[in-house]
């Protein structure tokens, strides 16, 4: 029996649909929800969430929030997400070097900036691990050897 799990940014509701896991990265660690879950409110980390189904995995960057879960219905309150398939690699990339070319050149002067850079950072890093992943899954030929 399935869960059902809504992915919501302030942009858009991005996911709804019928999952058999939701494995979310929670702030003291990764989480697994499965259907008939107790209920549960936590907060969520920058990370890998990742919806198991039907013998498939889809995955998203998500860059923290909120985690509600109910015996039927997880609901992901995000602050950002994307799904793999959304990120371009080139401006995570871009995004990275940028963050670290920053914190290269010396502390900045307040407490602020320093998490704003860490935040993009961490969120930069989170959206290329999750990208990377899914290109390596969806290798031109990687199907037919997994048949065979």
């Amino acid at each position: 029996m399935p869960i059902r799990c809504e992915i919501v940014t302030q942009e858009r509701l991005l996911y709804s649909e019928d999952v058999d896991m939701v494995i979310a990265p929670g702030s003291d660690g990764e989480l697994g929800i499965l259907p008939h879950h107790a209920p549960l409110l936590t907060s969520l980390a920058y990370g890998e969430l990742r919806l198991k189904k039907g013998g498939g995995e889809e995955s998203f960057a998500i860059g923290g929030g909120i985690l509600e879960v109910t015996p039927d219905k997880v609901t992901v309150l995000a602050d950002s997400a994307e799904r793999a398939e959304e990120i371009d690699l080139s401006r995570a990339e871009e995004a990275r070097r940028r963050a670290e070319e920053m914190l290269s050149a010396g502390p900045p002067a307040d407490e602020d900036s320093l998490a704003a850079l860490d935040a993009a950072l961490r969120r930069s890093n989170i959206r290329l691990k999750v990208a990377h992943k899914r290109a390596g899954r969806a290798r031109p030929g990687a199907m037919e050897m997994q048949q065979h």
